[in-house]
């Protein structure tokens, strides 16, 4: 299985049902790309203060790398990105991608 981890920098003025929204247009994809076993979303809540920056996020669980190669380059997968590139702040660089099989 593979863990998709993304963490993201919002722009400040986004509203936290702007955040709702986009998280539940990457939950809804579950149900259209084969391969996608879980996803999770919602803000850190670590009291470390290590997160860069990064305070929401969500983990897409794959079964294997195959299905997440599918969904990178799915059309809904990227029009969902694009909406969340773009209510980003700085963009692509508000956004954190790590991957790990588990």
């Amino acid at each position: 299985m593979i863990l998709h981890c993304v963490f993201l920098r919002f722009k400040a003025a986004l509203q936290a049902a702007d955040k709702q929204e986009i998280f539940e247009a990457v939950a809804v994809l579950k149900a259209v790309i084969p391969g996608m076993v879980d996803v999770k979303f919602g803000p850190n809540v670590s009291p470390e203060g290590l997160n860069g920056g990064f305070v929401d996020g969500f983990v897409v669980t794959f079964e294997d790398a195959a299905a997440r190669d599918a969904y990178l380059v799915h059309p809904e997968h990227v029009a969902v990105g694009d909406r969340i590139v773009a209510a980003l702040d700085g963009g692509l660089s508000g956004l954190l991608v790590f991957d790990m099989i588990v």
